[in-house]
């Protein structure tokens, strides 16, 4: 049988929404946001010269550039004040979670609830501060002393540091405004309007490739086909879940006895959902596009020549980086958002227990057996799906840039924003009950006087 949940999100539909004026609202908050970021990325930084920079920029475009203007929406290319765009900040959210594992005071801080989290945000914007300032600067050095801007110097340098760094910190905050007053995680939409935003030119010019030369088209169709069986297989496993069976015993207030219900603890498959990819991508991206930015070329030192033999985009050895990368987060976020000592508590504090298994100690050993066996499924799924069109696109040496990194942030991103939606419709049709419920019970008539 139905939950009462169930029901009413099957009796959603267009007079549902409406009548939810909150939702509405929030939605056209998140529009209009990511309408700001799309315009900031065609609004060039002041002082690059357009044409040699396109220059520079095909000439590397083949390579992690090409992989980092796609998730920027294109900003790279044009040299944007949101060229940036959230990468420090995403890199400055897994060096704090990192941190906070590792330093007692830290971790005294993630237990304390909000307080606790706030204080942690706000490391984490001083963070994307001085990381931004890094990556700007190396960026506004190279830009200045390759001949791209038109009036090199002190001030182009300090301009270009103060807009890019702007941007991101721009970007940082309105990303957790669309989070806390539209719908959707806001950093993660900013990088999902970024990548759609993208998807019309790549094809284009994968089309344009194709016509120059046929003999990619094989290449091209497998890629396709990949690509559309990995949509259909992220849509399925997203929406998997192990659900574990949790019994409520007999219980009595006062003189009324309530009879032991159940219920269901549901496990996702995938419970690090897009994270994993996007911090393996942006730990990779950061080295790489500052040697990338620095214009080293033919003066770079062995090392640095090196690495990018080795670990370049496309090269088996980032391959098996991002791979590693993808694996580690799956488990060290997994760890972060589902503690099943907590839960385990959480249960026995309620009357709550898992059938044929006991409270307390044991019930936290097996939750944490069964999320470890997901999460080495959801781990595998990643990989796969990430690697596998971009091991074809290496192969067939196919400069296509939406590989399955993109597909699982768009697929993904999705699903959640549908399901907050879909959430924030549930909870107008409760209020909606309520409100039915408390007027009713206003118009019961009263007693008959005599």
């Amino acid at each position: 049988m139905a939950s009462a949940a169930e029901q009413l999100a099957a009796n959603i539909n267009f007079q549902a929404f409406a009548k939810a004026t909150d939702l509405q609202k929030r939605i056209w908050f998140t529009l209009v946001a990511l309408v700001v970021y799309r315009i900031g990325t065609f609004i060039p930084i002041p002082g690059v010269d357009p044409g040699r920079f396109a220059d520079a920029f095909n000439s590397q475009a083949g390579g992690i550039l090409g992989m980092f203007n796609t998730f920027s929406g294109g900003a790279v290319e044009r040299m944007a004040v949101f060229a940036l765009n959230v990468m420090p900040y995403i890199s400055a959210s897994i060096i704090v979670q990192l941190m906070a594992t590792s330093i007692p005071s830290w971790e005294r801080l993630k237990k304390e609830g909000e307080v606790g989290r706030k204080q942690l945000n706000q490391y984490t914007r001083y963070l994307t501060l001085l990381l931004a300032l890094v990556q700007s600067s190396a960026i506004a050095a190279n830009l200045s002393t390759s001949g791209i801007a038109t009036d090199p110097g002190t001030f182009f340098i300090a301009s270009t540091v103060i807009t890019l760094t702007g941007g991101t910190m721009f970007l940082m905050w309105l990303g957790e405004q669309v989070t806390a007053r539209g719908v959707g995680n806001g950093i993660s939409l900013i990088i999902f309007a970024g990548i759609i935003a993208d998807f019309p030119r790549v094809i284009m010019q994968s089309l344009d490739l194709l016509r120059e030369d046929n003999s990619k088209g094989f290449g091209f169709l497998l890629i396709a086909v990949v690509m559309l069986a990995a949509i259909a297989f992220i849509v399925f496993i997203e929406r998997s879940q192990r659900r574990l069976v949790v019994q409520y015993p007999k219980r009595q207030q006062g003189n009324r006895m309530f009879m032991g219900e159940s219920s269901f603890l549901p496990l996702k498959i995938n419970t690090a959902g897009v994270i994993p990819p996007i911090f393996a991508s942006s730990l990779l991206l950061l080295p790489t596009t500052i040697v990338s930015f620095a214009g080293l070329g033919a003066d770079a030192p062995e090392w640095v020549t090196t690495m990018q033999a080795y670990i370049g985009y496309g090269k088996p050895g980032h391959m098996a980086l991002y791979a590693l990368g993808i694996i580690f987060f799956c488990f060290f976020y997994t760890s972060i958002v589902f503690n099943p000592e907590e839960t385990a508590d959480n249960l026995r504090k309620y009357g709550g227990f898992l059938p044929g298994i006991r409270p307390g100690k044991k019930t936290a050993e097996y939750l944490d057996f069964v999320l470890t066996r997901l999460t080495v499924i959801g781990a595998a799924y990643i990989t796969v799906v990430c690697l596998l069109p971009e091991m074809l696109i290496s192969y067939f040496a196919v400069p296509f840039y939406l590989g399955g990194t993109s597909i699982l942030i768009v697929i993904s991103v999705t699903l959640d924003t549908v399901a907050q939606i879909q959430s924030h419709l549930v909870a107008h049709q409760y209020e909606g009950l309520i409100k039915r419920s408390k007027l009713r019970g206003n118009a019961a008539p009263g007693p008959v006087r005599k």
